[in-house]
């Protein structure tokens, strides 16, 4: 669409929205049965005289075949609208009087609601005042006007009636206005300022000029008014005119009564106004040049001049940018400024909302991680409890374990003190023999070999014995370790753990080597017991023997071989293996051990 056609839309709509909100008030005052319902001859009268001030032609059949006697819907606004938009808004030109058409919609809306009611104020500055109520109302039924519209209205009736505005009296009003609705109906409008809330200490001729001049500012869309002197075109005389500037003519009339109209000057964007000199004793000059025709004007002082011309100059710049009046642009403004912050306000409150909602899921979360946690640290505890109660009962085996090796340990050690004494004793009674004939040379012969045999066992008893003092000791060291380890921090559990678990398997493989010992050692005894035979054998042969040469050829002292090594001395005496044996076999056993281990 060209911007001419959006203009007229945008008029069009404008025109529309007004003589709705008219209509409205004529419409809600209409009386209503005992089932909330309007008679349909009361819209029947409303349509008539809306169709003849809006100069449409009246279509009865229409009304009545909208609402038939059969039709389930019921008889209201919501179903008037659609019979109102069809056959009589689309119908609308600009060619009625709006002054006609909304003292109609008064007529039938006043009567109803200021009945009773006492006002410092004319019949006719209430109308105004609904008028103007009507223009700066929101766009929402039912109409009420915001704050803010209220405080322009009141702020441009105090400059207008020539007072000083109080934003303080203002406030108080606005505070005690939004406890209670924070918005005004037309007929408390009309109430709040002719009650004289507003205008205290001021006539009511200066309220009324007051009104009247907001009134033609805001419905009839007066941009200026006042005295001029005009030239005419013909007779080239002066005359004094009553100039009203609307937003596309300058209408002058003989008296501001507006009773006598005796021309006008139409505005375009093609027109200019221009300042002139003074001449033929006029002062204040000033031209407006338009298509077909200039006019020079007068005005009573320099000041009433250049706000004419600035007035008439915007007025010019307004149509050649198709723009509305100055207040109808600014009421829109105020809508729209309105319209964005409740939408941020919203927008806000959304926001706050999805932000409570988050919180709430938030705590909701940490309510479930709290108790997580206080579950997990009561697991944890009892865990630590289990854990605890099955160390001890595992020290106590340990140290039960312990003290039974200790006494086999030293059951065996005294069994191996008196085999070894019993053995001292014979080698005693052995050494006490002296040379024997060669007749005993067998004899002497068996019993070394049964010393030998018997150097060799007690060889592998000490051995044993070594090797089971290494492992007491191992246990021991183990028995330290875990008592440290039970010491340690909670940090290090786990690796204790784990530690605890290899020398649990190396204590299981150290009792399996004392098992493996305790074998070796019963094998032992049971080649002592054969040995200790032999000898038992080989001196019962040897006293035979001595008997003999005693008896036949008096005592003989026997001869008994010596090693040619030196001896190394143990706790039980001399050893019965060198130094380089002992080296071997502890090389030996120190082999054993790591393969264990491993």
């Amino acid at each position: 669409k060209t911007s001419s056609d959006r203009q007229t839309a945008a008029a069009e709509m404008g025109l529309r929205e007004e003589l709705l909100k008219a209509i409205w008030h004529a419409f809600t005052a209409l009386d209503v049965d005992k089932s909330g319902k309007v008679s349909k001859s009361q819209l029947k009268v409303l349509s008539h005289n809306l169709c003849t001030v809006l100069k449409i032609p009246h279509d009865p059949v229409a009304l009545e075949e909208h609402f038939r006697d059969d039709d389930e819907g019921p008889v209201s606004n919501q179903g008037y609208m659609p019979y109102l938009n069809r056959f009589i808004l689309d119908k609308v030109q600009d060619n009625f009087d709006k002054a006609e058409f909304n003292k109609m919609c008064w007529t039938l809306c006043a009567r109803k609601n200021l009945r009773g009611a006492t006002l410092l104020i004319s019949n006719d500055d209430a109308f105004k005042l609904w008028c103007i109520f009507n223009f700066l109302s929101e766009e929402k039924y039912p109409l009420v006007m915001v704050t803010e519209e209220i405080e322009y209205l009141l702020r441009k009736l105090t400059e207008a009636m020539g007072g000083s505005w109080h934003q303080e009296q203002f406030e108080d009003y606005k505070t005690d206005l939004n406890e209670k609705q924070s918005s005004l109906s037309a007929w408390e409008l009309i109430s709040v300022i002719g009650s004289g809330q507003f205008t205290k200490g001021l006539d009511r001729q200066t309220v009324s000029m007051g009104i009247n001049e907001v009134y033609h500012e805001l419905i009839l869309d007066v941009l200026k008014q006042g005295y001029m002197w005009k030239k005419g075109h013909k007779r080239k005389n002066w005359t004094e005119r009553w100039f009203v500037l609307k937003p596309n003519v300058i209408s002058y009339y003989v008296s501001e009564d507006l009773k006598e109209q005796k021309g006008e000057i139409p505005l375009d964007g093609n027109c200019c106004v221009e300042s002139l000199p003074d001449k033929e004793g006029k002062k204040c000059l000033f031209l407006i040049k338009c298509s077909d025709k200039t006019f020079e004007i007068s005005a009573s002082d320099k000041k009433k001049k250049q706000e004419w011309i600035q007035a008439i100059q915007t007025t010019i710049n307004l149509l050649r940018l198709g723009n509305p009046p100055p207040h109808k642009e600014a009421r829109q403004k105020r809508r729209e400024l309105r319209q964005k912050l409740l939408a941020e306000q919203e927008e806000l409150e959304q926001r706050m909302k999805e932000l409570q909602v988050a919180n709430e899921n938030k705590q909701r979360e940490l309510e479930a991680m709290r108790q997580q946690l206080e579950d997990a640290a009561t697991r944890a505890v009892e865990e630590e409890r289990k854990r605890l109660q099955t160390q001890l009962e595992m020290q106590d085996r340990f140290q039960l374990e312990l003290e039974r090796e200790q006494l086999v340990r030293q059951q065996m050690e005294e069994q191996v003190a008196q085999k070894s004494s019993e053995l001292e004793q014979y080698l005693q009674r052995v050494r006490e023999l002296e040379d024997t004939y060669k007749k005993l040379q067998e004899a002497l012969e068996d019993e070394k070999q049964a010393r030998q045999d018997e150097e060799t066992v007690r060889k592998l008893q000490a051995r044993l014995l070594e090797e089971e003092s290494t492992k007491r000791v191992e246990l021991e060291s183990l028995h330290l370790q875990q008592q440290k380890t039970i010491q340690m921090t909670e940090a290090e559990k786990k690796e204790l753990e784990n530690m605890q678990i290899l020398k649990e398997r190396a204590l299981q493989v150290a009792m399996q080597q004392l098992d493996q010992l305790e074998t070796e050692r019963k094998e032992a005894l049971e080649q002592y017991e054969e040995v200790k035979k032999k000898l038992e054998m080989a001196a019962s042969k040897t006293k035979s023997w001595r008997e003999k040469v005693v008896h036949h050829e008096g005592l003989i002292r026997l001869i008994q071989p010596g090693t040619k090594n030196p001896h190394l001395i143990t706790n039980w005496g001399a050893a019965a293996f060198t130094e380089a044996e002992l080296n071997l076999r502890e090389k030996t056993w120190q082999e054993k051990r790591n393969t264990a281990a491993q």
